[in-house]
């Protein structure tokens, strides 16, 4: 298993810290009614919950994702780890749960995410639900159960299996 130091570092530098200064990191964009998801190939706005996109090295679009965890997944086993540019969460204490409202994007980085709450993704798995604000998460966690946990706190199992151990 990857220890935390590890994914702190990978971490870091995938959300663009091993940058030379020069590049700049692109804002967050709006989906679109045919935006599908990275992974699921469907529609991003027919699925309710947070979404994740993630800017990758050479491109201008970023890649979108129907859950928060399919994003999180893509950036610590996938590709992402080593091409991301920058990832966005809805911040999930600003935005509905039905449709997240345009413009609560936040750089995955800085959020709190909730993990084991009796909310699912759009795609009905565990999700990690992202807030910036603690309070806003400890709220969440009052209403719907789970932890909460920073990005690099996240275990792997939640993200391959969607079970936090006890």
């Amino acid at each position: 298993m990857i220890s935390r130091a590890a994914l702190a570092i990978v971490a870091s530098c995938w959300l663009g810290a091993c940058s030379d200064g020069t590049a700049t990191v692109p804002p967050a964009q709006e989906p679109r009614a045919d935006t599908v998801g990275h992974i699921c190939g469907m529609f991003l706005t027919e699925h309710p919950g947070p979404k994740g996109q993630v800017f990758v090295a050479g491109q201008s679009q970023p890649l979108w994702f129907s859950s928060v965890r399919d994003a999180i997944v893509f950036l610590r086993f996938g590709d992402g780890g080593a091409s991301a540019v920058v990832a966005y969460v809805n911040d999930m204490g600003r935005a509905d749960w039905t449709r997240p409202d345009p413009g609560t994007w936040i750089d995955a980085r800085r959020a709190q995410f909730v993990l084991g709450s009796r909310r699912a993704s759009g795609m009905g798995e565990a999700e990690a639900v992202p807030f910036i604000d603690r309070e806003a998460a400890r709220q969440f966690v009052a209403r719907n159960g789970g932890t909460i946990a920073e990005f690099a706190e996240i275990p792997d199992d939640y993200l391959v299996n969607g079970r936090l151990d006890p």
